[in-house]
């Protein structure tokens, strides 16, 4: 249907797939898949369409449209079923596909997921923070709000998010009701927390375990990480999916 998804693969052995955070792209990923990958995983990164050689309709779409091109490239690799590990928006696709296509999904992890009702202060300074357009002292500042625990440097994320990028999935998830997604389907969730990150402050750290119960759902916290978890412990990160993907 007129859709091109770029895919980096590494490693051999049961498929781990990765999808970026809002507006971003997966080569974030690189320390992390390079450790997957060291440790007896397959692991495949779609580029989100609008950026590398990824194209497709980028007006009118849903979560649903995402979603499928997650399926086709688990099906095109053959590699399902396969473990889906989605970092902040992401995680929104990995559920929709194990919603939508259950049968190629074996797991789902969540990275820097957002509580179920986010505090729409977070919410703003998420939107400033990753929109290029806006100056780079408020981006500055609402980066070190939400993205980075203290001491950690935001710097690098003034640069990275791609406009076009961030447009589309604004308009995918707005346009897909929380509860079409919000379930994951039936799988098993692993839920990796950065123990700074607001979006998913103490006090709804459980609420998934809460809802689904403890069978269903694992949680990691990661130490001296807030949203941007994936690049301020990139090994702790990889480690847990490791662990995690290593128990069945």
């Amino acid at each position: 249907d007129g859709v091109t998804v770029e895919v980096i693969v590494e490693g051999r052995g049961p498929a781990i797939v990765l999808l970026p955070s809002l507006g971003r792209d997966s080569e974030e990923f690189d320390p992390v898949a390079a450790r997957i990958a060291a440790a007896g995983f397959r692991v495949l990164r779609p580029q989100p369409r609008g950026y590398g050689r990824s194209v497709g309709p980028m007006d009118h779409i849903t979560l649903h449209d995402l979603a499928r091109d997650v399926a086709e490239v688990v099906r095109r690799e053959k590699a399902a079923p396969a473990i889906l590990a989605g970092h902040a928006f992401g995680h929104f696709v990995a559920k929709m596909t194990a919603v939508d296509y259950p049968q190629l999904v074996r797991a789902v992890i969540l990275i820097g997921a957002a509580q179920k009702t986010p505090d729409p202060a977070v919410q703003r300074a998420v939107a400033i923070a990753s929109d290029p357009a806006q100056p780079e002292a408020e981006r500055l500042k609402n980066l070190k709000l939400v993205f980075f625990a203290p001491g950690n440097d935001p710097t690098p994320w003034l640069s990275g998010f791609h406009a076009n990028v961030r447009a589309a999935e604004i308009v995918a998830r707005d346009a897909t009701p929380q509860s079409e997604y919000y379930a994951a389907g039936k799988v098993p969730m692993l839920d990796i927390q950065g123990d700074n990150d607001p979006y998913k402050p103490p006090s709804a750290a459980n609420e998934l375990v809460e809802e689904f119960g403890a069978a269903r759902v694992s949680i990691v916290r990661i130490p001296h990480a807030a949203h941007a978890v994936i690049v301020e412990q990139p090994r702790g990160v990889a480690d847990a999916i490791i662990a995690y993907a290593r128990q069945g």
